[in-house]
């Protein structure tokens, strides 16, 4: 059976999102539904709002780490198919050796991000706290520091490519969520220093939804290479001058 034309990488972020929603639903419904909001062992005394961590630390850890799991592969999955359809051309290719090093410094904090959110579903709080923790800081550092890097690359390539207004409209997406999440994070951090856990057990369940969107902005990104799957479609590879030429002449005839 031929695979419809529309079908291509754009659909890694789509699982990737839809199994950390997913999940994050499922652990929370289940929680307030079908355990009556109640009190785990792992949960401070005063406590009164579950930590996702505390859900995953019980009978719902199988979902946490699948979930976790899932969601970090197909993510890496979105994020080594941009640099690679790229490279091919089936994206606006990077046009100078900053670009393609802001595209792998991502990938690579992707990755520190990926071991941090698989090893923290697996460590669990209560039983092994500092580990958790350290896992937890790895997942958001990683990915958060992952995505000004793609951020900074997107914000190079749509300077220079005005053409594609899918660049810039990526590019703004993930400003965004760096602003948004980084005052949550903030905010977080100020909550779990005074011991007010329900409010930080509220911020990190908005953190955790927000940053689906962030995985689901990568559609954006892969969703050009539907049209660039013809050879003769694919973009040329220019050279940062080539480049700074094309837009001088683009601006002047406008």
């Amino acid at each position: 059976m031929k695979r419809p034309a529309f079908i291509s990488y754009w659909v890694f972020p789509i699982i990737s999102g839809l199994v950390w929603l997913g999940m994050l639903l499922g652990m929370l419904l289940s929680w307030i539904i079908d355990e009556n909001s109640r009190h785990y062992d792992t949960m401070s005394e005063r406590a009164t709002i579950a930590y996702i961590s505390n859900i995953g630390a019980d009978r719902l850890q199988p979902l946490f780490i699948t979930g976790c799991t899932l969601t970090a592969v197909f993510l890496d999955a979105a994020f080594i198919a941009e640099r690679w359809l790229r490279h091919r051309g089936r994206l606006v290719p990077n046009s100078s050796v900053g670009e393609k090093a802001l595209s792998i410094l991502s990938l690579l904090f992707a990755t520190v991000g990926t071991v941090g959110l698989i090893c923290l579903s697996i460590f669990k709080t209560g039983t092994h706290g500092r580990l958790h923790w350290v896992f937890l800081a790895l997942f958001i550092i990683g990915y958060l520091i992952s995505a000004i890097f793609l951020c900074w690359e997107y914000q190079r390539l749509q300077s220079k490519n005005r053409d594609f207004p899918e660049l810039r409209l990526s590019f703004w997406i993930k400003l965004t969520f760096i602003i948004v999440e980084l005052a949550l994070l903030i905010a977080f951090g100020a909550c779990s220093r005074t011991r007010n856990t329900n409010a930080a057990a509220v911020l990190e369940w908005i953190i955790s939804f927000i940053f689906s969107f962030y995985v689901f902005s990568f559609v954006i990104d892969l969703w050009p290479a539907v049209e660039t799957k013809d050879p003769s479609k694919r973009h040329k590879k220019l050279t940062e001058r080539e480049m700074e030429e094309a837009a001088s002449i683009s601006n002047n005839s406008s």
